[in-house]
């Protein structure tokens, strides 16, 4: 049966070994051909978990020169954790902070608002009037086309419609006559070529 390959994590944690047993300072070179050797890690994969490594500042990295320089020490990790414990006390004393502010907020507000019958009365009011209102809205709603609203809209239209035809008879009778006086031709006989019924009436 093969032996089963290191897992991510478990690339991390030997590689590190290697920084904090050594205490030494490395280049990518070096890594690639100890990583194989002194912890069974693969070499090809040793730049990608060193990166990692880096980009979780877990190793410290360095150009002297052309050449790129990496290293970590036993401390540093500590440091690292207590400097992320530094941050979280910090957060945490805000947020306390903001707590006590909110909390005086509300008792001020409490203390601008004793209870009373009053005050009792007017907000259980004021709770029937919303609640009131809300199963008005939902009437309404069901209502559709009778809605005040568009009632009003529809008669507009209307007018607005009836205003258009009583434009455009007009001007067919105006036109009729200025025909039948340029050509002396009877109306009935226009009305007739223009496929005009005879129950056609003028809108007033």
């Amino acid at each position: 049966m093969a032996p089963r390959g290191l897992s991510a994590e478990e690339k991390r944690v030997k590689l590190l070994e290697i920084f904090h047993e050594t205490k030494d300072f490395f280049q990518l070179k070096e890594l690639e051909k100890l990583g194989p050797k002194m912890k069974g890690i693969v070499s090809q994969s040793v730049k990608e978990v060193l990166q990692s490594l880096v980009d979780d500042g877990l190793v410290q990295a360095d150009k002297i020169g052309s050449s790129n320089f990496f290293w970590s020490f036993p401390s540093q990790r500590g440091a690292m954790m207590q400097n992320r414990l530094n941050v979280v006390k910090e957060s945490q004393s805000s947020y306390r902070a903001q707590l006590e502010e909110l909390r005086a907020t509300i008792q001020e507000e409490k203390s601008a608002r004793p209870e009373s019958t009053e005050r009792t009365a007017s907000l259980a009011r004021f709770s029937a009037a919303q609640k009131e209102l809300e199963g008005l809205e939902r009437e309404l709603t069901q209502y559709g086309a009778c809605d005040p609203v568009k009632v009003e809209e529809k008669k507009r239209a209307v007018t607005l419609a009836k205003e258009a035809a009583v434009r455009w008879t007009d001007n067919y009778v105006l036109l009729l006559g200025h025909f039948t006086r340029q050509s002396c031709v009877e109306p009935a006989e226009i009305k007739r070529y223009l496929g005009v019924d005879d129950d056609y009436e003028d809108i007033c």
